[in-house]
C-alpha cells in the first residue's frame, strides 16, 4: 500500500460505529460530545543511561530516532534538559529524551497495532494495569524494550530501550477512559487475576 494511500483506521471506526453508543449508555450519558475524545499519543524514552561524559553518541542517537520513525511511523524529536540533574548525570541543554506526538490516524493506527501485535509479544504478560490513569482520564503505560514490536530488527541493535506512551483523553476521567480503551480492546489486568495476587 502506497503512502498516500488513505485508509480509514480500524479503531477509529469501531469507535465511531459502536464505542461512542455503548459509552453513551454506560455512563447515561445525554449526546456525543459527552464521550471521551482520544485527541494524543505520546511516546518517549529518556536518554540518561546512553550519555557518555555527557555526551550522547552518534550511533545511539541514530538508533533512537530510527526505532522511533519506524514504530510510530513519524519523525522523532530529541529533548533538551531544561536544567541539570546530578543524579542522572544530565547537564542544562543536554540531549534527556526522545519523544513523538501523534494525532489523527497515525495515533489511532499505533493505537491499534500497540494493543493487538506489540502487548500480546510481552513475555508472561498478564494484562496492563488499571491504576495509570490520572485524573483528566489520559492513560500511561510503559514497555521496558523495543523488540516487542515486530517491525524492529534486534539483529543490527546494539541499544536495548523501553519507552514510555501516553494517550491523553479529553472529556473524561478514569473510569471513562477505562471503558473506552477496554471496548478497544486493550488488555487490562482481569479481576479474577487480581484477587489471585492478593
Amino acid at each position: 500500500m502506497s503512502a498516500t494511500t488513505k485508509t480509514n483506521p480500524r479503531l477509529k471506526q469501531l469507535y465511531k460505529d459502536a464505542i461512542i453508543a455503548k459509552t453513551m449508555a454506560e455512563f447515561k450519558l445525554e449526546n456525543a460530545h459527552q464521550v471521551p475524545v482520544l485527541k494524543k499519543i505520546v511516546v518517549n524514552a529518556g536518554l540518561g543511561k546512553y550519555l557518555d561524559n555527557q555526551k550522547l553518541k552518534p550511533e545511539v542517537r541514530d538508533q533512537f530516532l530510527s526505532n522511533f520513525a519506524t514504530i510510530t511511523g513519524q519523525r522523532a524529536i530529541l529533548i533538551k534538559a531544561r536544567k541539570a540533574v546530578a543524579n542522572f548525570k544530565v547537564r542544562e541543554g543536554n540531549p534527556s529524551a526522545v519523544m513523538v506526538t501523534m494525532r489523527r490516524e497515525r495515533m489511532w493506527n499505533f493505537l491499534d497495532r500497540l494493543i493487538n501485535l506489540a502487548i500480546p509479544r510481552i513475555k508472561d504478560f498478564r494484562g496492563v494495569k488499571e491504576t495509570a490513569f490520572d485524573a483528566g482520564g489520559s492513560y500511561s503505560l510503559g514497555l521496558t524494550e523495543q523488540a516487542v514490536w515486530p517491525e524492529i530488527s534486534m539483529v543490527n541493535s546494539t541499544i536495548t530501550h523501553g519507552m514510555h506512551i501516553t494517550m491523553v483523553f479529553e472529556n473524561s476521567n478514569p473510569k471513562m477512559s477505562r471503558f473506552v480503551l477496554g471496548e478497544m480492546g486493550m488488555p487490562f489486568v482481569l479481576p479474577e487475576e487480581k484477587k489471585s495476587k492478593k
